[in-house]
């Protein structure tokens, strides 16, 4: 059993963030091997923040599906529950993250106007 959104989160957030670990990206896709397409090929993919939320709220949206479409008497099903809680979890992560850079950036926008007023350009 494998968790194919978290292996792809992991791909996407390596590309964001210029992740250069050859041996966390190699396990992350042998993890994901035939299951490349969709929302989790997108995700693997993405190289903005923006572009793994989206993608990453797809994927949960198919993910939720496939756990509707499955009889709670199969053998997978809590796996799948599980899997889902997971997911959401790194949900949360990623717009926490997002969140907190938007916040850093406006600290940086704030310094930048503070130390005009403080010293004004002649002219």
């Amino acid at each position: 059993m494998s968790c194919y959104e978290i292996e792809a989160l992991r791909l996407g957030l390596m590309n964001v963030l210029g992740t250069e670990d050859r041996s966390a990206r190699e396990h992350a896709e042998t993890e994901l091997d035939g299951q490349l397409d969709g929302p989790i090929e997108a995700l693997a993919n993405a190289e903005t923040l923006s572009e793994i939320e989206r993608h990453l709220d797809a994927a949960l949206v198919d993910l939720e599906e496939e756990i509707a479409a499955t009889g709670s008497d199969d053998p997978e099903y809590d796996y799948m529950r599980g899997r889902l809680v997971a997911v959401r979890d790194a949900e949360r992560a990623v717009h926490r993250l997002t969140d907190q850079g938007e916040s850093v950036l406006g600290g940086l926008g704030e310094a930048h106007d503070v130390l005009h007023e403080t010293f004004p350009a002649d002219g």
